[in-house]
């Protein structure tokens, strides 16, 4: 599953969770809406409720690229 296709179905399952990174908490429609294509293309991992973590060029889980937050 590509990044693309994890944060769509975030946003359609209408949840409310903020992704974080080392910089700041987003919505994963502002997400979806500015990130690059190549960026979107990535191949991830969605643990729910835990994190999104890249998937490497052999298949295994690499860094995490968001973690997981409840929106209070």
């Amino acid at each position: 599953m590509i990044l693309k296709e994890i944060l769509q179905k975030i946003v359609e399952s209408g949840n409310f969770i903020l992704l974080s990174d080392s910089e700041k908490d987003w919505k994963a429609s502002d997400l979806l809406n500015g990130l690059s294509e190549r960026t979107l293309k990535t191949c991830a991992h969605h643990q729910q409720g835990m994190y999104i973590a890249e998937i490497n060029d052999a298949g295994y889980l690499g860094r995490v690229i968001y973690r997981v937050k409840q929106k209070v």
